[in-house]
């Protein structure tokens, strides 16, 4: 049986063989060359993609040129949201459940005008202290970032989530071997009970979470619970929600040898560990986006086209959305 992976590469492919021979890397139908790299972002937010990219100093992953590249598909789905505030309570709502909420800022725009959504968002504080020796950090390189973020108010509670995003992503063999004596010692006080999300009660330790993607999961749910404790931007709560596609069976692996004593299903097994399980939600990307491009409002028509053309694992029945 085709793989998600090589499902989504064979779909891509057709998708940019529509740009000719001469923007694709020889041999790589589905890579750009790097002066075509841009055409890899959605065309209506293309040039803001850019501008705000170096606006706030965000870098670019290593594979921007690749099709199946997952921070692409991020910016390619929320970049237009962000400003649709209402489009994206609606996004929210469908995540989390409850009443719907307002959004609330997180940014300025390239124009000064604010955005609902921010990219590689690592924090306002070092809370992981993963600075360099002059204490910078760069979103979206060398620092714990969520794939995207968003504020929102609901019932007097001021909220953040933390997004990460995937896309074809799979995991199999442990992280190297050779930073695990840094990151132990910059994260063994502040990943347990009381002192982080996960429970203390497990005789659990760092080791076995370098495995992907317990690692990353890890560090965000971290900086949830430190971005929470000192209330950063005014937030009571801060919350991790991760978003892939229902196809991509082969990411909900359990990686991590100790780990699949709490079960086969990584998600679940995560939300396990948590001390505050209600602190981590995992979505399909087909059961939030598809009934919201399915509903795009006029000005919203061309970008619902270009995902449903794109991403065309978004077409499926709508009784197959549910995770």
């Amino acid at each position: 049986m085709e793989t998600f992976e090589a499902m989504q590469k064979r779909q891509q492919s057709r998708f940019f063989a529509e740009l000719g021979g001469e923007a694709l890397m020889p041999g790589w139908p589905y890579r750009l060359i790097d002066e075509r790299r841009s055409f890899n972002v959605a065309p209506m937010v293309r040039e803001e993609s850019k501008a705000y990219f170096e606006k706030h100093g965000i870098q670019w992953h290593r594979h921007a040129n690749h099709a199946l590249s997952s921070q692409v598909c991020c910016v390619n789905f929320l970049m237009p949201l962000a400003r649709r505030p209402e489009s994206l309570a609606a996004l929210v709502q469908a995540a989390i459940g409850g009443e719907r909420p307002t959004m609330l800022p997180v940014e300025d725009g390239v124009d000064g005008t604010p955005r609902y959504v921010g990219f590689e968002w690592i924090g306002v504080a070092d809370h992981l202290r993963e600075g360099s020796s002059s204490g910078s950090r760069t979103r979206g390189a060398h620092a714990t970032a969520a794939d995207a973020t968003v504020r929102f108010e609901c019932g007097g509670i001021a909220e953040t989530l933390l997004i990460e995003w995937k896309y074809t992503e799979r995991y199999g063999a442990p992280i190297s071997k050779s930073g695990n004596a840094t990151r132990t010692k910059r994260y063994a006080d502040i990943a347990f009970w009381p002192h982080g999300p996960i429970r203390s009660d497990l005789e659990l330790t760092l080791d076995d979470f370098y495995y992907e993607p317990f690692y990353q999961l890890l560090r965000q749910q971290m900086l949830a619970f430190h971005m929470q404790k000192m209330k950063e931007q005014g937030a009571d709560r801060v919350s991790v929600l991760h978003i892939s596609p229902a196809g991509n069976k082969a990411l909900r692996k359990v990686t991590s040898p100790t780990l699949r004593r709490f079960g086969e299903d990584v998600f679940a097994v995560w939300k396990h560990l948590l001390v505050d399980p209600t602190s981590f939600v995992s979505c399909s990307t087909e059961s939030l986006f598809g009934p919201l491009l399915d509903k795009a409002a006029d000005d919203d028509v061309e970008w619902a086209r270009y995902l449903k053309r794109r991403y065309a694992f978004l077409e499926i029945p709508d009784s197959d959305r549910k995770e």
